[in-house]
């Protein structure tokens, strides 16, 4: 049946409310004469009533008394009956209609349109506080994908514009198709494909749709491991990397990977920032119920203002201040908090101010079971 043929709630209510009302009246109007007569009969045959007559006089006034009765009962009953639906309409069907029409806004992609007031309904209320959830929950996923995009776009530009650039400059024999050209470029489309790979990621980690396989680990196996896989480029950019903690003993339960990559972002994060001669501390420690990754560093350092926002997409505090060439995709920390959340555990950020250093913390959740010793 289309929209348009459709009843409303509101017919559909009072028509339930008479079809009762007058399946109650015929009910009691077909009992009523099946039962009722016999009984008056054997009332006037006790009363010692035997006058044809008199008998016949006395049940026709009792039908036709009975039966206007009945009718003024019934037509009483339906009354009341379209009142009280009518009532129990407005309060009902007022707020659904207006919430229909406010649904209706939001498919047409009018995402501030404000939900309807439910009335003093608890039942409704808690629709009408989902339903506003939800509205709040699709405008901030639309605001966030609007915001994402103008910031891929701005992060594109640059690979791609320096890529052109130097495909013209070679095209018009302005620039020397040498070594130092073609490294210039294929740095820039290792740029691209990065920036693609941490967008896929920092999407499925914050929708909660990244992939995990969780185990009982070792954290200071796991740091030990990391301090190991970055040891090379820190060596090159001559800052010194080193490792504080047990050597094991402890124990979370996360993804490996997905934990190493952490670290590895946070890793990447502290040697961008710290200058060559600088120190970058990886540290484990117990702390109650949890377990502390601590990435220390003694370079740029950060903001007050500025500690929260270095976990956005894209974030960049001063650019110019980091050091090298390689300035990230800017979505690592955006990334690294997010996986952290999945393991239940948090990654916060600490600094005396800019040019003082940072002190980056992940707390994820110890495991009673301690986590197996590595071989070797």
């Amino acid at each position: 049946m289309s929209g348009s043929r459709r009843r409303g709630l509101a017919t559909n209510l009072i028509t339930a409310q008479v079809v009762v009302v007058a399946v109650g009246a015929l009910t009691l109007a077909l009992t009523a004469t099946v039962v009722a007569p016999p009984l008056f009969r054997r009332h006037l045959s006790r009363a010692g009533i035997t006058s044809a007559p008199v008998r016949r006089h006395a049940e026709e006034a009792f039908v036709s008394t009975f039966t206007l009765s009945l009718a003024a009962a019934t037509a009483a009953a339906l009354l009341a009956a379209g009142v009280a639906s009518w009532i129990l309409v407005r309060q009902v069907s007022a707020p659904v209609e207006a919430l229909a029409r406010t649904a209706d806004a939001l498919a047409a992609g009018h995402l501030s349109t404000p939900p309807p007031s439910m009335g003093s309904s608890s039942e409704l209320g808690r629709l009408s506080d989902a339903f506003s959830r939800m509205a709040i929950r699709l405008a901030d996923t639309d605001a966030s994908r609007s915001r994402l995009l103008s910031d891929l776009s701005h992060e594109l530009r640059t690979p791609l514009a320096t890529i052109s650039a130097y495909i013209d400059g070679m095209q018009d024999d302005v620039l020397a198709r040498d070594a130092q050209s073609w490294d210039t470029m294929r740095a820039q489309v290792s740029r691209l494909s990065r920036l693609t790979t941490d967008v896929r990621d920092a999407a499925a980690a914050q929708e909660g749709t990244l992939s995990l396989q969780p185990r009982v680990i070792d954290p200071a196996r796991l740091a030990h491991d990391a301090v190991d896989a970055a040891a090379p480029r820190f060596a090159t950019r001559g800052v010194h990397l080193s490792y504080a903690g047990p050597t094991t003993g402890l124990g979370v339960v996360g993804d490996p990977e997905r934990l190493a990559q952490v670290l590895a972002n946070l890793l990447d994060n502290a040697l961008r920032h710290t200058p060559s001669g600088g120190h970058v501390t990886l540290g484990v420690r117990s702390a109650a119920t949890r377990v502390l990754l601590v990435v220390t560093d003694d370079g740029d350092g950060i903001a007050t203002d500025q500690l929260e926002a270095v976990f956005d997409r894209f974030h960049r505090g001063d650019p110019s201040r980091a050091t090298g060439d390689d300035h990230g995709s800017g979505l690592g920390l955006t990334i690294a908090r997010a996986i952290v959340t999945t393991h239940a555990g948090t990654l916060v950020a600490a600094s005396p101010g800019v040019g003082h250093g940072t002190t980056v913390t992940m707390s994820l959740p110890a495991s009673t079971v301690q986590s197996p010793r590595k071989p070797g």
